[in-house]
């Protein structure tokens, strides 16, 4: 199959696109400069140039393909509304260049979407009160593609996608730890954390592209609820620095914008999507990762 992947040489977008590679598809990577080209090329992949605001680049290599997975997102969490709505209508873009053709469109959700305080399952929608409820929008719309003749399905991953060459959330809270000279939990620090490896993230994400059906949702979830506290107290021993809990008054000045995210409760489950695919996480747990170190080199 040729697939074409968006956020082809981001951090889990890169696993995908050597999964891909791996199980014998052919890939045409989204590249928005000559140097994404050239790793994209490197990988064993063909680039495709354009980005997610530039929608007719985005229907070109869609129709070029057999199947789409959508992995790319605009991390800039100071204009997290601009970065949904430029999400929302790739998304758009993307069903609209698939319309009618019955081809896969894997599309990147996350589990913060759902309510708190209870164990998530893929039957689960969106909650109005979510972290990142602005990102709803593009759940609905990937699922409403399934009405228009595309193959859609969902892939909710975790805030913590973890890996050698992550740069998200666990090292913005090992910078944070490092600046503040202490790692902070917020509150009684139970809240909890779902997380999964980058690489059993893309493996999934193959799976959903060769077998799911239209309207399908899957959890990317290794660790079901990691306690917040944990994660401090793992960062706070790798780097020698005590470990405090934060209240929830102060958590916006020590944590900046993450401390919104920091508080969530969003344990979540994969057991349907284990059932469904047969996949199942293989690597590292969130806190074995933190353990051996890469983290901290």
């Amino acid at each position: 199959m040729r697939v074409f992947v968006t956020g082809a040489t981001g951090f889990i977008g890169s696993a995908v696109v050597q999964e891909l590679l791996n199980a014998g598809h052919q890939v045409l990577g989204l590249a928005r400069s000559e140097s994404a080209a050239e790793a994209l090329q490197a990988a064993g992949a063909e680039p495709h140039f354009g980005s997610l605001d530039d929608l007719p680049s985005l229907k070109r290599g869609a129709q070029a393909a057999d199947g789409v997975i959508h992995t790319a997102f605009i991390h800039d969490f100071a204009q997290f509304a601009a970065s949904c709505d430029t999400d929302l209508t790739a998304i758009q873009a993307l069903g609209d260049a698939l319309e009618g053709t019955h081809k896969p469109l894997v599309v990147t959700s996350g589990i913060a979407l759902l309510a708190q305080g209870q164990v998530g399952k893929e039957t689960d929608l969106a909650s109005p009160d979510a972290a990142g409820k602005l990102r709803a929008r593009s759940e609905q719309a990937a699922l409403a593609l399934a009405e228009r003749g595309v193959r859609s399905s969902l892939v909710r991953l975790p805030p913590s996608v973890h890996g050698d060459g992550d740069h998200a959330f666990v090292p913005a809270l090992i910078g944070i730890a490092k600046s503040h000279g202490v790692s902070g939990f917020i509150g009684d620090g139970n809240n909890r954390w779902p997380a999964v490896h980058r690489f059993d993230a893309a493996r999934l994400f193959r799976l959903a592209l060769e077998q799911a059906p239209a309207g399908a949702i899957y959890h990317g979830v290794g660790d079901e609820g990691v306690p917040t506290r944990d994660i401090a107290e793992l960062i706070g021993r790798a780097l020698n620095l005590p470990v405090k809990s934060i209240t929830a008054a102060d958590a916006a000045e020590h944590f900046g914008w993450l401390g919104h995210f920091f508080a969530v409760d969003v344990p979540a489950s994969s057991a349907i999507t284990q059932s469904a695919l047969g996949w199942s996480p293989t690597h590292k747990s969130l806190r074995e990762d933190l353990e051996s170190g890469s983290y901290f080199g």
